[in-house]
């Protein structure tokens, strides 16, 4: 199963936060083709500079650095993105469904608004 990592997903991983079950923690940590995007990364910097979110101050460096794969935003993906109904009006989660639907990737996601498009979703 190829995966990408919502937001708040990656962050509970890396905490080892017990809100991610222990099975989607043994799922994360054993599947070869898991994805972080760098709408996330831009998301923690963002919410992080506005407050949202503390500590640690190099959140962002160390999801960059946490060794899952990287998944550049492509042009099509944007476009994707744009392109998608309004369900959800997060630009940042708009492009994580856009990216898991033309890479074929499941989304892990928490967020009840994201199961909603057309997008194959694994619940944390």
């Amino acid at each position: 199963m190829r995966l990408l990592l919502d937001t708040h997903v990656v962050i509970w991983w890396l905490a080892d936060d017990p809100t991610l079950s222990d099975e989607i923690k043994q799922l994360i940590d054993s599947e070869p083709d898991v994805y972080v995007s760098p709408a996330t990364i831009w998301e923690i910097a963002i919410k992080q500079a506005l407050g949202k979110l503390k500590e640690p101050a190099d959140l962002a460096e160390r999801v960059r650095d946490c060794g899952f794969a990287d998944l550049p935003i492509r042009s099509v993906h944007a476009i994707a993105a744009g392109r998608l109904p309004m369900i959800h009006r997060d630009p940042f989660d708009r492009m994580l469904v856009a990216q898991a639907q033309y890479e074929d990737l499941t989304l892990v996601t928490r967020d009840p608004d994201l199961q909603k498009y057309e997008v194959s979703i694994l619940g944390a």
